[in-house]
């Protein structure tokens, strides 16, 4: 027993010398308390109004990235449109949809839509986590409101304006996708990421198909590779400023093989954690 309270004595005594300030004088205390990155420090000096004094000091970390990180799951919502070069003039504009006009693949405003679902994203450190090599894999989903009541025919493929009034008139692409691009991030060690990302992305279309909606006919849907190109390469980039991420995209060849010249392109908002 005699053993045991002696043991208990020189843990308290240990226990006293170490919140005691060996910087001041000797009788000056300080009981120091952690909270996150939080440092409460006490000061047992008495004041004026004789109450004890307690600092708070804040403890700034340093981030240190890994030379190889994953995003996983990342979406985007965006808007997509496409830019119409088209010759409606042409034997092969007129044999693809004859009487067409570029009225005819006008758009409805905020209505064609872009949506994408990255798998994963890696970023892999080049240059001090400043200049890196980004890269992933998803699916790129869009979809093309039309505003005129124009019909995709098959077998073969083309385009008529039709006598019923459809309410929803979409031509949807869905592609499987690979961006690369360069990232610049001019605030590595920080907690939020600022710069840029540039490069260029592959798509294989696996699925294409026109959807309808009217009083007449109800809901239904055309399946079909309707003539387009089933493979889509882009120039991609976004912008990143902390918490809000932009990307945008835009292609050189036209989405069609034949007839049409509409390239498209996207921009909208970037949802993920870098």
């Amino acid at each position: 027993m005699r053993r045991l309270l002696s043991l208990a004595g020189l843990c308290l005594a240990l226990t006293s010398h170490a919140q005691s300030d060996t910087t001041g004088k000797g009788t000056t205390s300080r009981d120091t308390i952690r909270v996150g990155n939080l440092i409460i420090v006490k000061n047992g000096k008495f004041d004026k109004e004789d109450s004890n004094t307690v600092h708070v000091y804040h403890q700034h970390h340093r981030r240190n990235p890994s030379n190889l990180t994953t995003n996983w799951f990342i979406f985007d919502l965006g808007f997509a449109n496409y830019n119409d070069q088209t010759n409606y003039s042409s034997a092969s504009a007129q044999a693809f949809a004859p009487g067409s006009n570029k009225d005819w693949f006008r758009l409805r405003t905020g209505k064609s839509v872009d949506v994408n679902i990255w798998v994963f994203m890696q970023r892999l450190n080049m240059i001090k986590h400043v200049v890196n090599l980004k890269y992933g894999l998803g699916i790129e989903l869009n979809n093309y409101r039309y505003e005129e009541n124009i019909k995709f025919k098959k077998n073969p493929t083309e385009v008529f304006m039709d006598t019923i009034n459809y309410s929803k008139n979409k031509l949807a692409a869905d592609y499987a996708t690979v961006p690369i691009m360069l990232n610049f991030n001019f605030t590595p060690h920080g907690r939020h990421d600022f710069g840029f990302s540039v490069g260029a992305s592959v798509g294989y279309k696996y699925s294409s198909r026109q959807k309808f909606k009217s009083s007449v006919t109800g809901k239904y849907k055309t399946y079909d590779d309707f003539d387009m190109d089933p493979w889509k390469i882009s120039y991609i980039g976004e912008l990143q400023l902390g918490l809000l991420s932009l990307y945008g995209s835009f292609t050189t060849k036209s989405m069609f093989q034949k007839g049409l010249d509409q390239r498209p392109y996207t921009i909208g908002l970037r949802f993920g954690n870098w």
